[in-house]
């Protein structure tokens, strides 16, 4: 069994050991992370083939913070892991956004991330860590994948600028920051804050990016352990005429750039591009097979998307008119819901919310069962769309 480890240091006792070949050898990529009494397993399994009629990456990030990992067992008659909580979904979400604009666009193959919280530490926030270790399990595989990526978090306390700040730390800091990216660009993120400048919010972004090419170094430091990092493998997920998309692209481009030009509502709008669409489809031979009827509607996506681009940064313009500093018209009115106990309904542009808000007592207040502890929330908020 060889068993390959890579140590990063981010300072005050906060070492972080990426560990490969021991656990989950029959994914394709396996790495367990520590940091404290702390370890996520991040597994990674892709297919070699691409998945029926799709033209997208059919990736699936799973996260899940097992209930043994902090000592307790599960709430509920049967006592077993149950569906993912709305915070889990969200590190899920948070890993989805800064991986998958790294694999290439026409890589279609199904494709699963998952990370486990195997064992706890009370103040080792794992959130910040979850997307290193998911980075750390595709990097060291043959999977097409432009990293490594590290998504650390920010904190700031006393003026001064924290890196993964501890559950205790983070009690007094006015920042909480989540910033994903690559050794070269920042890709994501997400956060809450109070009130700070540009500039500090600036200092911020780049406090983090020393850190995520300090953690993209170490993955490929662990590459380098095991011979170096893998070529990726060969696929082929797409079939590409270059000489049908020029065709494609000089028969519908100047009409998308037109009908783009003029400011429109989005269902108008999409009756224009839907039009040229269908006229240039339309145009082909009777005969068109299926792969190449699929190939022009990728090419006249590419079109669109191109002319759309184009016609804003050309004219500081957006498809509804508005210059790229106006805002869309805003409208709100209150009481809209006449039995609820309260309500508001706020529009801006063609997006609306209408909420409603309901009190209860002490008795309504949700229980909420973690590896950490059972406890209490006495504010609900259920998103629904649409």
């Amino acid at each position: 069994m060889n068993v390959f480890t890579q140590t990063l240091s981010y300072g005050d006792g906060k070492d972080v050991t990426l560990e490969t070949g021991k656990l989950a050898r029959q994914a394709h990529g396996a790495v367990v992370l520590s940091q404290g009494r702390l370890k996520l397993l991040a597994t990674v399994v892709s297919n070699k083939e691409a998945r029926d009629g799709v033209d997208f990456l059919p990736m699936s990030v799973d996260y899940q913070e097992k209930f043994a990992a902090g000592g307790r067992i599960p709430g509920g008659f049967l006592r077993r892991e149950g569906r993912l909580s709305n915070s889990e979904i969200l590190v899920c979400r948070i890993v989805d956004r800064t991986l998958r604009p790294l694999f290439p666009s026409d890589y279609h193959a199904e494709t699963q991330v998952m990370i486990q919280l195997i064992s706890a530490d009370e103040e080792v926030l794992p959130d910040a860590l979850v997307a290193l270790a998911a980075s750390a399990a595709l990097t060291i595989t043959d999977i097409p994948f432009e990293g490594p990526i590290s998504a650390p978090r920010v904190g700031r306390i006393n003026g001064e600028w924290v890196i993964n700040p501890t559950a205790t730390e983070m009690e007094n800091s006015d920042v909480d920051l989540l910033v994903a990216g690559t050794a070269a660009d920042i890709n994501m993120v997400e956060g809450e804050m109070n009130g700070i400048s540009e500039k500090d919010m600036v200092e911020a972004l780049k406090f983090a990016h020393t850190f995520i090419k300090k953690d993209c170094a170490a993955q490929l430091a662990l590459c380098d352990q095991m011979g170096g990092r893998k070529a990726p493998r060969e696929y082929n997920h797409e079939t590409n005429s270059e000489e049908l998309a020029a065709t494609v692209k000089e028969a519908t481009y100047q009409k998308f750039y037109d009908a783009a030009l003029v400011p429109s509502e989005k269902d108008e709008r999409a009756e224009k591009f839907s039009a040229i669409n269908k006229e240039y489809i339309a145009s082909l031979p009777e005969d068109t097979d299926g792969e190449t009827l699929t190939m022009v509607k990728r090419y006249l996506a590419k079109s669109k998307k191109e002319a759309v681009r184009n016609m804003m940064l050309d004219n500081k313009q957006r498809l509804d008119g508005r210059a790229l500093n106006e805002v869309r018209q805003i409208w709100s009115e209150v009481d809209y819901l006449p039995s609820v106990h309260g309500s508001a309904l706020f529009t801006r542009g063609e997006t609306q919310s209408l909420t409603s808000v309901t009190l209860g007592s002490k008795l309504d207040q949700q229980m909420i069962d973690n590896y950490q502890a059972k406890s209490f929330s006495k504010l609900m908020l259920h998103y629904n769309f649409p």
